[in-house]
């Protein structure tokens, strides 16, 4: 399992060359390009002219709700994504073809109801989580927070989503000990990435995993 000196973060949503060179200034871990129906949609050629521009030390994670495996594996074959980020009802059949066709990590949101179901969603063929808040209708970037008591202990690394804010994410870090964090419409002002609450996001996120001395209730299912 792949060991962590700090939380990772994750900001997802990008899709301007404003937003990859504030990235390349602050330096998230990953960024995210949302190949999904969603305000924040990016085609192909934007992606791919957007990763051009983006520090290769910053790796880029394309989100997907059920598009087609050869689609997605595409975009990995061509080095547009470093990362697939499964949002829709893709299942373990999916994911095994997506599997045979590119050999890049793979996380798989899941809009958490129930501690069963994270712990169903850990047995699929996939690399990480990502823990989002359930809302109907939407697969995601809701800017709301869910239960974060239904969180079990998970052997798998996982990110934590839904309604982190730069007020909230260093408590969320100390306490739950996730290995990264995914934000993205809390960091946006009039539907675009603010560089300074990105700043300040980073700085909190960050902050928050220090000032937990590294002692923490769980990460990868292990206690730190």
């Amino acid at each position: 399992m792949e060991k962590t000196d700090g939380v990772k973060v994750k900001i997802c949503g990008l899709r301007r060359p404003e937003d990859i060179q504030m990235a390349n200034r602050f330096k998230p871990d990953f960024i995210g390009f949302v190949f999904a129906k969603s305000s924040r949609q990016v085609d192909r050629n934007t992606a791919e002219r957007l990763k051009t521009l983006l520090n290769p030390e910053i790796r880029a994670v394309g989100v997907f709700v059920d598009e087609e495996p050869e689609q997605v594996a595409g975009l990995c074959r061509d080095g547009v994504i470093d990362m697939v980020q499964l949002h829709g009802e893709e299942d373990r059949e999916y994911m095994e073809r997506l599997r045979n066709m590119t050999h890049v990590p793979v996380i798989r949101a899941v809009r958490v109801k129930s501690r069963e179901q994270v712990l169903s969603a850990e047995q699929l063929p996939c690399d990480y989580l990502l823990l989002d808040t359930y809302t109907e209708g939407t697969y995601g970037g809701s800017g709301k927070a869910f239960d974060r008591e239904l969180i079990p202990s998970l052997r798998k690394p996982y990110f934590l989503a839904g309604g982190l804010r730069t007020e909230s994410v260093a408590e969320a870090v100390c306490r739950y000990r996730p290995y990264g964090v995914d934000v993205s419409s809390s960091l946006e002002s009039g539907g675009y990435k603010d560089i300074k609450k990105v700043e300040a996001f980073l700085k909190a996120a960050r902050g928050g995993y220090a000032a937990g001395g590294g002692a923490g209730r769980r990460t990868g299912g292990k206690e730190l």
